[in-house]
């Protein structure tokens, strides 16, 4: 029997109704529908997307997993754990896999947070880490940045009877900042063995070689130390949705206790194992973002506008009323991400696509900050 006068909501925990839901970068259909564009026409730069599509050899093994899909996919992923086993040199039992790596951060929260423990954060990073704190009753504690980044000697005074995690991104986002290797292991060796320390890898792959990661190597020295990785960068397959976890064979075992079932669908699976074996086109993908990147940042200096120096593919830039020149770049069909929600309301991220792109985008920021002199 139902009551139009009671409110529903109500059945949820009060941390549950307090949640403020995930806001994704707008899709181009979305803009196409509410502006009147046409969708070719629209250049999105808002959800760090891979320019370049997927790698050929991706997009040949998917033509041919499309034919398997009335099956259900290996919920143990085993192609792709022994994949990723030999690619990164650890063993079978240490991988956990996820429906993004969005969901390997869910997975931490949910194996090892609960009500009355807390998690760490920096202020500017990534939204999810307060989210899946959130959604299982725990308290999150954020450390206040440093020019952007994480304050790592804040962390450590932030460390309480009552924490259980600690998110770090490295390279973050929306800022871009990066810790310097041995800063982090540093960092780890001072953390309490009984914490676990949750390292958000997404970006590793736009790195240089001399600032990229060597933290799956630090995995035999920190058995507290979970890395996640995403196929949704530089890999391009934002749209299956498939990530992994790295760690100790104990915390690996927990996390899959609360994995879902069939989580990584094969189609995703697939795509994966093949984008593994397609280091041509990571390279290309890094080359481009790295030529993006200047095109971006000399456009804003030319434009006399403040940027945060980044380390990923994107670059977060300050402008006067970030709001309006946001509403006017969707007028004019350029999608960016306004970041107003990480407490950064005077910055907006751009990602870095094609050169026409970014010169699409370059352009049009000009003729808002023109118009508006």
């Amino acid at each position: 029997m139902s009551s139009s006068n009671f409110n529903l909501s109500s059945l949820a925990p009060e941390y549950i109704r307090a949640i403020a839901p995930y806001q994704g970068g707008k899709p181009i259909s979305e803009l196409a529908r509410e502006m009147g564009l046409n969708e070719a026409d629209i250049v999105k730069l808002a959800s760090n997307e891979n320019p370049l599509g997927i790698s050929p050899k991706a997009q040949m093994a998917i033509d041919e997993a499309v034919y398997d899909i009335a099956r259900y996919p290996d919920g143990n992923s085993f192609a792709l754990r022994e994949a990723v086993a030999k690619k990164f040199n650890v063993a079978n039992q240490q991988i956990v896999f996820g429906n993004g790596s969005n969901d390997i951060l869910e997975l931490s929260a949910r194996a090892f947070l609960h009500a009355g423990c807390e998690a760490i954060y920096s202020q500017h990073a990534f939204a999810v880490y307060p989210l899946v704190t959130q959604a299982v009753g725990a308290t999150g504690v954020v450390v206040p940045a440093v020019n952007y980044g994480h304050d790592l000697d804040g962390f450590l005074q932030a460390i309480m009877p009552k924490t259980r995690l600690i998110f770090i991104a490295n390279p973050n986002n929306p800022t871009g900042t990066l810790i310097a290797k041995d800063t982090l292991k540093d960092f780890l060796k001072k953390v309490p063995s009984n914490i676990l320390v949750v390292l958000d890898e997404a970006y590793d792959e736009y790195l240089s070689a001399a600032h990229k990661s060597e933290a799956i190597s630090w995995l035999s020295e920190f058995d507290n130390l979970i890395i996640s990785r995403t196929f949704s960068k530089a890999y391009g397959l934002a749209g299956l949705r498939i990530g992994f976890g790295l760690m100790h064979a104990e915390v690996a075992d927990m996390l899959n206790r609360v994995r879902q079932p069939f989580n990584v669908n094969s189609i995703a699976q697939a795509a994966a194992i093949a984008s593994l074996a397609d280091d041509d086109f990571v390279e290309r993908s890094y080359a481009l973002n790295q030529a993006g990147m200047v095109q971006l940042t000399q456009g804003f200096n030319t434009l006399g506008l403040e940027y945060i120096p980044s380390f990923a593919n994107f670059v977060t830039v300050r402008v006067k009323d970030a709001a309006l020149v946001n509403k006017k770049l969707l007028e004019n069909g350029v999608i960016v991400r306004p970041v107003a929600n990480y407490e950064m309301p005077d910055y907006l991220r751009v990602s870095i696509g094609l050169f026409s792109e970014n010169a699409r985008f370059l352009e049009v920021l000009k003729q808002i900050l023109i118009s508006n002199i």
